[in-house]
């Protein structure tokens, strides 16, 4: 087995070599989005080397990588289906483009580089599980999966239930309020957070247990303050108006609860 510092430096020119082939198919289709799909599959492969080349209990390792591989593969297709193949350059990418001007490819270009370092980043629980050396199962183990199954499992439920509503004639300018999504303005990303979680649980024992819930805790800053709320509610505000705003006002914005009753008088 080769040492830990090893292992982070070939994950990182790994990660920055996917991340500059990506770099140069975007230049060619120009559909940048292709970094998003690019980065969950950099994690899985990132989960697979580290359980490989790691000296921990052999059996987690093979969990954790199976378990990273794939939530990896079910998202980066998700993404590639959903966002990428035949269709057109999200709108945040079009925004990047038309901000950066003639800059925009060199931009671009270390924009995916610091993708690859997140990547890494987000693999890290699975390197500190690799080695976990403690040689039988535990209850944290158990933990661990069963909290990933939750996870993993109620992303892709509330990703299909968005997706019907969506496929609707009738959802045009509508919020979607079935299945999860009457409880939680985001449950994709709540089970999002659940599933990283269950590293950080597995990881448990470990000397760095406090690696693995930096992910967990740099997630949900994101998910707050940068990258994931806040962008998405500015734009179902301006697609949606009034009854995005309803929504707003009787449901919960991240963890799932009951809705609030709605007051008639504040109605338009």
């Amino acid at each position: 087995m080769i040492s830990t510092g090893i292992q982070i430096l070939i994950a990182v020119l790994c990660a920055s070599a996917l991340m500059t082939a990506l770099w140069f198919i975007q230049r060619r289709t120009h559909n940048a989005g292709i970094v998003d799909a690019g980065w969950a599959a950099a994690i899985g492969m990132l989960a697979v080397f580290f359980a490989m080349t790691s000296d921990g209990y052999l059996p987690r390792r093979i969990l954790v990588a199976i378990l990273v591989a794939v939530w990896a593969s079910r998202l980066s297709y998700y993404i590639l289906t959903d966002r990428v193949l035949g269709r057109p350059e999200e709108g945040r990418y079009v925004a990047l483009r038309k901000e950066w001007g003639a800059a925009a490819e060199r931009r671009l270009f270390f924009f995916y580089q610091y993708q690859a370092l997140f990547a890494v980043f987000f693999a890290l629980p699975a390197l500190v599980v690799a080695h976990h050396s403690r040689s039988q199962w535990t209850g944290w183990d158990l933990a661990g999966v069963l909290i990933w199954v939750c996870g993993v499992g109620n992303t892709i439920a509330s990703d299909r239930q968005l997706a019907r509503f969506k496929a609707r004639p009738d959802s045009r300018g509508k919020t979607c309020r079935a299945g999860w999504w009457r409880y939680s303005r985001h449950p994709n990303y709540f089970f999002e957070w659940i599933h990283w979680c269950s590293y950080a649980v597995l990881a448990s024992e470990t000397a760095f247990w406090w690696i693995a819930w930096l992910v967990p805790l740099v997630l949900l800053y994101l998910f707050f303050k940068v990258t994931g709320i806040p962008p998405t509610e500015a734009q179902a505000l301006a697609s949606r108006g009034e009854d995005y705003r309803r929504y707003q006002k009787t449901t919960s914005v991240f963890i799932p609860w009951f809705p609030k009753k709605e007051n008639p008088d504040e109605r338009p």
